[in-house]
């Protein structure tokens, strides 16, 4: 990992991307916040992430086409530049006093459309900025800055919220935007890894979509993906289980918010053992889920503020074992001339997921009550999870790779 950190350009993508996603996540926080205090609507709530889970399914295919076949890095800053001026129009709003909840949904709706074009060109960004043999490496650091942003984020978030309000995390999330953008300034991306077909983008996309059907491991993780952030989401319940039920206020739901990520961190180490001795991949990848839906079950019936903490570190110790092999398994099975394209389509689920996932959740649980929405939900992931492991299937028998293993197109 030494040789990798000696590449400026990858440091200084690595900085700009923990500054970005601390403010994209405590801005996500915000907002879950926001709606909910001014409208006390669980249902309403969950339109924040169902807002931007339509922003994902409908846009993610365009994002993967372009970032293989443009300037990753000029596209980058574009998309970094439309999400920064949503958050700052947000904020004029929020502190002018003329916020209302259909400002933040819209807003919610098209942050993530510019994450769309993001993600997919973040990913495949990776290819062009380090050697193909320090890819692994580059991605072990990725996903740890990672964690410590989606930390640090929902737990900034709580703060501001208590100290100014959900106008000052939109502000902020707006500088860490400029800040992005200044940095890629700085950042060195050859493109050869770009596909210089003159293919129309739509074709483009059928391409990528083609070689993921060709890979029956992506489409199942992906499946397994979306059973567990759209029934076990979570996030949309954290203000109603932090004021309503727990009473512990903004400062303890930015705590409760932050949780999980504390929990991926503080599992890194084990994580990162895990996955370099043992082979049986797969089996490990359906374990982590299951433990993540009886999480699900311990927060949704928990009244004790301890009690929910340690669930949601649990929560995120799990998926951050199963995200990364899902992750692992996609990147493998992907040359990197397609990587743009199959990680917008992967991106479907694994940011359509729980955003999708906040409308199921927040609309069952305006009707039935956060504490039963949660573990129904956690039950539908139970029974899937349970399903691949009685029974011969491509995710129960997946192995780690040999060293040498490559992927073909």
């Amino acid at each position: 990992m030494r040789e990798v950190l000696q590449n400026r350009s990858f440091r200084g993508y690595l900085s700009g991307l923990v500054l970005s996603q601390i403010g994209t996540r405590g801005a996500a926080t915000a907002s879950l916040y926001q709606v909910y205090e001014l409208t006390g609507s669980l249902s309403l709530t969950g339109l924040v992430g169902a807002a931007g889970g339509a922003a994902v399914l409908v846009l993610s295919p365009i994002g993967g086409a372009l970032a293989d076949r443009t300037d990753r890095k000029r596209l980058l800053q574009r998309a970094q530049s439309v999400g920064g001026l949503v958050a700052l129009t947000l904020a004029v709003l929020t502190f002018s006093g003329e916020v209302e909840a259909w400002h933040v949904v819209v807003a919610a709706f098209l942050s993530m459309g510019a994450t769309a074009f993001d993600s997919p060109t973040r990913n495949a960004l990776i290819g062009s900025l380090v050697p193909r043999h320090q890819l692994p490496q580059a991605f072990a650091l990725v996903n740890p800055a990672r964690e410590v942003a989606v930390l640090v984020g929902p737990g900034l978030a709580g703060l501001l919220i208590a100290l100014g309000g959900p106008g000052a995390v939109h502000a902020l999330d707006a500088a860490t935007y400029a800040a992005m953008i200044a940095i890629l300034f700085f950042v060195h991306a050859p493109d050869e890894h770009r596909d210089r077909s003159d293919a129309p983008v739509l074709r483009s996309i059928l391409q990528g979509a083609a070689y993921v059907r060709g890979r029956p491991i992506i489409v199942l993780m992906m499946s397994l993906d979306l059973s567990a952030m759209m029934f076990g989401a979570y996030r949309v319940l954290l203000p109603a289980l932090a004021l309503d039920v727990l009473h512990v206020g903004p400062t303890g739901y930015g705590l409760l918010a932050s949780a999980p990520s504390a929990g991926a961190l503080l599992a890194s180490y084990g994580i990162v053992t895990m996955l370099g001795r043992s082979r049986r991949l797969g089996r490990l990848l359906l374990a982590a889920t299951g433990a993540f839906a009886l999480a699900d079950v311990v927060l949704a019936q928990s009244r004790w503020l301890a009690v929910s903490l340690v669930a949601a570190l649990c929560l995120g110790a799990a998926d951050a074992l199963a995200t990364s092999i899902r992750h692992a398994t996609v990147l493998t099975e992907t040359p990197d001339e397609l990587r743009g394209r199959v990680s917008s389509i992967y991106q479907i689920s694994s940011r359509g997921g729980p955003a999708l996932g906040d409308g199921i959740v927040g609309g069952l649980a305006g009707a039935l009550g956060p504490a039963t929405a949660l573990t129904l939900g956690a039950g539908v992931t139970l029974t899937y999870v349970t399903a691949l492991l009685a029974r011969p299937n491509r995710v129960r028998s997946y192995l780690r790779p040999d060293r040498d293993a490559v992927a073909t197109g």
